[in-house]
């Protein structure tokens, strides 16, 4: 993995923080004085036990907690072990016991330096202090050059230069300036002369390591990573540098070995768990690896290593989320890294190709000559439907490396895009020849011949593919969806008969295979294929969310509640489920069960943008507007860029009734994004709430300036013109804004306006051409059928909802009205179709009021009347409602309950409802 060459990558101990874990300590130790355990540790140290004396120091400060020289030799040896922190706590605790300064400073300012806290290393070296000493200047060189300081480093480096021109410290000093100003050639030159004049200095010899592995040398690094341990056995890091480069090598016993080593010597490392993550992720065990890094992210969660490996880890696991959080935070300290940027690219490729594009933009600057960069982008363009963009990267990377099958494929796919068929097949059939161990070309081929309609092609090349991976459940999968897409349904079964024998948990083969089965009216087989599949992988997530929309759509929602319930606590670690449960129990008005999924998703997930998305959305349908509020604003800290989080927050605002800071958080957004068309919309309702049209107008017009809104602004000014009853100057604008950018919405705004201005008979042909044009659209027919209805034109009205629910089996509200509209006609499929609407939205008032009106007229006054009350209850002030369920009172006998609901409707209701109720008073 590429690592960026810098102070910490380049100094003797590469992570701060590493707590020390001691044995217990021995009861006899205690009774020693204090003289007595300094000159022990002393000895230790000199023999190079190190643990030991550790042991020894602490009992020191334990025995004298106010003993300045124990606490010194404990910090000095805390910063030989790499524990700058407990390091500084000793040091600055010595500085305080009296201990003169000259003694604490160096290593003091060393601790300070290796936990970054550079302006410190300043603070506490100043500069009339460090004249003299030539060990102290070349720190306080190191730290201006960490501050970005290259002029008053290099000052400091030659004035220690004057004083000891041989030591090592100060010509390391100076080669990492040289190689801070991209003189790499000057960095070896000097190093080589600090190896030379001081053979035995460590640091020197892990600058040279570091150095030749950043230049891509391994074995010379390796060579200096082992010098230095040679040197001194009990140097934690030189062990783990040594493990780095042999992972690089991929000697991967060897740096097992060295890791070994390492632990022994500090076993709470947190550099030891990056470099052990690393080894794992490098052999393939990513779970260990995740396990090793999260180690080190919990104590320095701004460790830049981690954070990149974390990033490529969660990548590989399939977490995007995670890893773009990783990667994120990563390239905001460190932006240059295109190994980072690429990483990044490839977690937003999936659900974010737009971000991915802005992340690879800066990679891409120049004459970029990575294949792997140049292919990503290619890749990124073609997920954004750029394809002259797609094919440009793309032909440039297959020029650099020709023999990649994948380059070729997506070229192939980027050329048809571009009307080019001869030569994107040829791309897809060269990639397709390349690489005949993967099935990803050919299945590219297949797809792209039969999309073209050319299914002889297609299916030659499926049976190609079959013949060279026989064993591939995959493929016959394929070649099943081209024998269907051919009408050949025995040959589709047979094939996707067989690759279910082959892998039994097949879900993509059972779901077609469902579908045929559905296709046939036979629902019951089609269930059968899931909990088949379930029997041999019991917890197949995509199985039991099929099984969840099947039953659905059967009118079966308890059914279906209990199979997305299933697929949660069957897989408490997966987020989708979990979320697929919550939105499910929102659609069925179940808020509190939503919110208790959505909270403990959050809990154990609590920076993922979704998870905090919907926790705001449940707590908005709990009524819990401040909590709301407060999760928004945590997304808003998550995702500081984003528009969209802001425009959230601001819509819990403006549901709170907090307009000012609803206000603000959109022009934050607008200020972001300045084309956020929904922000800007959510600006002119707040204008208009507070009665001022004049701001909304203006923001329409601002929009119409816009190219991506110019349409929506002209809707927008003539929606202000239709509120202020200016019909005529409203019209031309919709027409305008019809004509650049179609959309049902204006269409059917245009049909009410024409209507309000008399204009019945031109509105009335526009709807029937739009829904000519458009026959599927389902919110013009519905819009369509309630104007029937409203005019009592029941036979097109009742067309028109058949066609609703052909289109959309599972729409409780065409299947409602469909149901009330067979009431009026006399039509028997009024009951069969209310009940359906029952079975799918059993709590809706209006469904309610629709069965039990029908089920009165059936006869079946006793659940009539049931349903009824609970339809008034739901909607205590609907005069119609109440007088349904007068009649099915009347009905069903209950005269004197009947008598109450006509009186208290009588009394409230001056409605067609309450003349009729009273019509029916008199005849009780």
């Amino acid at each position: 993995m590429p690592r960026k060459v810098n102070k910490k990558a380049l100094s003797t101990a590469l992570v701060t923080g590493a707590i020390i874990v001691t044995a217990a300590l021995g009861g006899c130790n205690r009774t020693k004085p204090t003289e007595q355990l300094l000159a022990e540790a002393k000895q230790y140290q000199q023999k190079g036990e190190t643990k030991a004396a550790m042991i020894e120091l602490k009992n020191a400060v334990a025995n004298s907690p106010e003993n300045g020289e124990a606490r010194l030799a404990l910090g000095t040896l805390y910063v030989e072990s790499g524990d700058y922190v407990s390091a500084e706590k000793e040091l600055r605790k010595a500085l305080s016991l009296g201990i003169d300064k000259k003694r604490v400073l160096s290593p003091l300012a060393r601790a300070l330096d290796q936990q970054g806290k550079y302006k410190d290393v300043l603070d506490v070296i100043p500069a009339d202090s460090a004249a003299s000493s030539a060990e102290l200047l070349t720190l306080r060189g190191n730290a201006y050059l960490d501050l970005n300081q290259p002029d008053k480093a290099k000052e400091a480096y030659e004035q220690a230069a004057k004083l000891q021109p041989d030591s090592g410290n100060v010509l390391i000093g100076m080669a990492r300036l040289a190689l801070f100003q991209k003189d790499a050639m000057a960095a070896a030159v000097l190093i080589d002369q600090a190896v030379a004049k001081d053979p035995k200095n460590t640091d020197a010899w892990m600058f040279k390591g570091s150095l030749a592995r950043n230049e891509g040398k391994m074995p010379e690094a390796l060579a200096a990573f082992t010098q230095a341990s040679v040197i001194k056995p009990d140097h934690r890091t030189a062990y783990i540098e040594k493990a780095l480069v042999e992972i690089n090598l991929r000697k991967f016993d060897e740096a097992k070995a060295d890791l070994v080593t390492a632990r022994k010597l500090t076993p709470g490392s947190l550099q030891l768990a990056y470099t052990q993550g690393l080894l794992d992720f490098t052999k393939g065990d990513n779970s260990a690896a995740l396990e090793s890094v999260q180690k080190v992210l919990k104590s320095a969660p701004e460790h830049m290593p981690s954070l990149l490996l974390a990033g490529a880890i969660e990548l590989k696991m399939g977490a995007q989320q995670q890893a773009e959080q990783h990667l994120r935070k990563y390239l905001d300290t460190i932006p240059d890294n295109t190994y980072a940027r690429k990483l990044l690219a490839q977690a937003q490729l999936q659900t974010a190709p737009s971000d991915a594009l802005a992340t690879l933009a800066p990679a891409l600057k120049g004459n970029s000559d990575d294949p792997q960069l140049l292919a990503l982008a290619g890749e990124t363009y073609l997920r954004n439907q750029d394809y002259g963009n797609a094919t440009t990267y793309l032909e440039k990377a297959s020029a650099l490396v020709p023999k990649v099958a994948a380059l070729h494929t997506s070229l192939g796919l980027s050329k048809l895009h571009q009307g080019d068929q001869a030569k994107g097949l040829s791309e897809l059939e060269l990639g397709a020849s390349l690489d005949t161990s993967s099935p990803k070309g050919g299945i590219a081929l297949v797809q792209a011949e039969l999309a073209m309609q050319h299914y002889d092609k297609a299916l030659a090349a499926a049976q190609a593919l079959v013949k060279q991976q026989p064993e591939n459940a995959q493929v016959h999968v394929l070649l099943g969806s081209v024998y269907a897409a051919k009408g050949d349904i025995a040959n589709a079964r047979a094939s996707m008969e067989k690759a279910l024998a082959l892998e039994p948990s097949n879900f993509p083969a059972a779901a077609n295979l469902a579908q045929l089965d559905l296709n046939d009216k036979k629902p019951a087989d089609a269930e059968a294929r899931f909990t088949t599949l379930l029997k041999k992988d019991p917890k197949n997530i995509a199985a039991m969310t099929a099984l969840a929309e099947l039953t659905n759509v059967q009118g079966q929602p308890d059914k279906a509640t209990t199979w997305l319930e299933k697929a949660s606590s069957e897989n408490p670690d997966a987020v989708a489920p979990g979320i697929r449960l919550a939105n499910h129990y929102l659609r069925n008005k179940q808020a509190p069960k939503a919110l208790t999924v959505a909270r403990k998703l959050q809990t154990e997930h609590p920076t993922d943008p979704n998870l905090l998305n919907l926790l705001g959305q449940t707590q908005l349908a709990n009524k819990d507007n401040e909590g709301a509020i407060e999760t928004y604003s945590k997304l808003v800290n998550v995702q500081p860029k984003s528009a969209q989080a802001k425009y959230q927050l601001a819509s819990a605002y403006a549901v709170a009734k907090r307009d000012d800071d609803a206000a603000a958080e959109l022009k934050k957004a607008t200020a972001l994004q300045p084309d956020f068309l929904p922000a800007q919309l959510a600006l002119a309702e707040l204008a208009m709430r507070k009665k001022h049209p004049e701001e909304a107008l203006a923001i329409a017009r601002s929009l119409q300036k816009q190219e991506r809104n110019a349409s929506a602004g002209l809707m927008l000014e003539a929606d202000l013109l239709t509120m202020e009853k200016k019909i005529d100057q409203a019209l031309p604008l919709y027409e305008k804004a019809q004509a650049s950018h179609p959309t049902t919405q204006v269409a059917l705004a245009m049909h009410r306006l024409q209507k309000m201005s008399g204009k019945e008979q031109k509105a009335n042909q526009g709807l029937a051409q739009w829904i000519k044009d458009h026959p599927n659209d389902v919110q013009a027919l519905m819009y369509s059928a309630e104007q029937s209805l409203y005019s009592k034109q029941y036979q097109p009205a009742a067309a028109q909802l058949e066609t609703v629910v052909k289109l959309t089996p599972n729409n409780a509200l065409a299947l409602n009205n469909l149901a009330w509209t067979y009431q009026q006609l006399n039509n028997p499929k009024a009951l069969e179709t209310a009940e359906k609407a029952y079975s799918i939205a059993g709590n809706n008032p209006a469904v309610l009021d629709t069965l039990g009106s029908i089920l009165t007229d059936k006869g079946d006054s006793k659940r009539a009347v049931d349903l009824l009350q609970k339809a008034v209850a739901a909607l205590p002030e609907n005069g119609d409602m109440q007088l349904h369920l007068a009649q099915a009172q009347v009905k069903s006998g209950d005269k004197a309950n009947a008598r109450k609901t006509l009186e208290k409707l009588s009394a409230a209701n001056k409605g067609e409802a309450a003349v009729k109720a009273k019509e029916l008073l008199q005849q009780l």
